[in-house]
């Protein structure tokens, strides 16, 4: 299921914002908060479909992002990771 209000939910939602938006090797860091959180799906399609090009979001940088974009541009994101996760759960992983 699609969680439309994820901001609410997001593992990092506590954290500060310059924490979140960081370069380098400190994006491992932040990719570890994204690691574990429930609603990452819905957050990396919110950077991908917004073309959003700072900052670590659904657990990727902006350089793996821009490879994905590059990869399929004009995809909708989130039916594209919606559609991933679904069949991932339909086959009980």
């Amino acid at each position: 299921m699609w969680v439309e209000d994820w901001a609410l939910r997001a593992a990092c939602r506590d954290e500060k914002p310059d924490q979140l938006f960081v370069r380098g090797a400190e994006q491992n860091k932040v990719k570890q908060v994204c690691a574990g959180c429930t609603v990452r799906t819905e957050c990396l399609a919110e950077a991908l479909d917004n073309q959003i090009e700072w900052g670590v979001w659904g657990g990727m940088t902006e350089r793996e992002r821009r490879a994905l974009l590059r990869r399929r541009p004009g995809a909708s994101w989130r039916k594209v990771l919606e559609s991933a996760r679904d069949a991932q759960l339909a086959n009980g992983h």
